[in-house]
């Protein structure tokens, strides 16, 4: 309302902020409150077709890829960046949709500004000791940058009977002679088991490892989609479609659902587990949540360090001094 500027989400003030003349928006975002609710969508219609109304951002956007790591940015108009947020790259093309992506109906706002994620990411430096000398002055020449990635969520309700051989220990001898044998006997039980937001990243540009250190996101924060949320930010198109993403969550949950079968298997050890299980009540959402990251480069190799920009979590990744590792180890 001052000087004309489009004002950008500030973390730190929790409204929209001009970064030019540093007045605040008088726009009000959706918050959540308690009457909030987000919309969770049947997966079996939703694998059968995605009507063209759910797509798009309700905000003009342009689209890069990156031709290095190929994560697709998408920008405000005349604020693309020159090099890609995710590696480094300058190599970016225009990125042309064959259909609009689909839209996120929720978010997590960033709450965590720019100073904060600093500090974080100085202070995780810091406890590198393992890494060559020198390694935090030169690395930490980049700027930490304010991403927003896509996400998949995914529900279910599992009825689930097991079976399996139990096994328990028994010995014989004593001394050195003392042997330990197995004794088998069949086993067998039911569980019911509800999973909630059950998630699955949809990026390229960011390390997986990395991402699975700093989840998870509190999804029980998240509010509905506001392109004001967005405005000033980066944003990364999903890559990973709903498909691949529903059997990436149905991968995850039969690991989790036998884990939870092997520990109601009684005695002392067990084998020939078989889970046979019953999902229902699937649903999805897409969603995008906040992350600080910062790339750089070490030598020949490129790097990365994220921060979750909803919380305080941090991971990263670091150059070794082998030098500093083999003295460890003499001592």
């Amino acid at each position: 309302p001052a000087c004309g500027g489009e004002a950008e989400w500030n973390p730190a003030k929790h409204a929209l902020v001009c970064p030019y003349c540093g007045t605040e928006s008088p726009a009000e975002l959706e918050e959540r409150d308690d009457t909030t609710v987000i919309v969770e969508h049947d997966l079996a219609t939703a694998l059968r077709s995605i009507p063209d109304s759910a797509r798009g951002w309700n905000a003009e956007k342009v689209s890069v890829q990156c031709q290095s790591c190929k994560a697709i940015s998408v920008f405000d108009p005349g604020k693309i960046s020159q090099s890609c947020q995710f590696c480094g790259s300058t190599a970016l093309v225009p990125y042309e949709q064959v259909k609009d992506a689909i839209r996120p109906e929720s978010l997590l706002p960033m709450t965590i500004a720019e100073p904060n994620a600093r500090e974080l990411i100085r202070a995780w430096y810091g406890r590198q000791w393992l890494a060559p000398n020198g390694f935090a002055g030169k690395a930490t020449t980049d700027t930490a940058k304010g991403l927003y990635l896509p996400y998949w969520t995914f529900d279910a309700s599992v009825d689930a009977r097991w079976t399996a051989e139990s096994g328990e220990y028994y010995y014989t001898g004593s001394g050195k002679n003392r042997q330990r044998h197995v004794r088998w006997s069949a086993a067998s039980g039911e569980l019911s088991h509800t999973f909630d937001d059950d998630l699955v990243c949809a990026s390229l540009g960011v390390h997986p490892l990395l991402l699975r250190k700093v989840e998870p996101f509190p999804t029980a924060s998240l509010i509905p989609y506001d392109a004001g949320y967005l405005s000033g930010w980066t944003v990364e198109r999903y890559q990973i479609d709903l498909v691949t993403s529903a059997q990436r969550s149905r991968v995850q949950m039969d690991a989790a659902l036998r884990s939870l079968c092997a520990k109601q298997i009684p005695g002392d050890t067990y084998r020939n587990l078989v889970v046979d299980a019953t999902y229902s009540n699937q649903t999805f959402k897409h969603i995008l949540t906040p992350v600080w990251m910062l790339s750089y480069v070490y030598g020949a190799k490129s790097f990365q360090v994220v921060v979750n920009g909803g919380k305080r979590s941090i991971a990263g990744e670091r150059p070794w001094s082998w030098i500093k590792i083999a003295l460890l180890v003499l001592l």
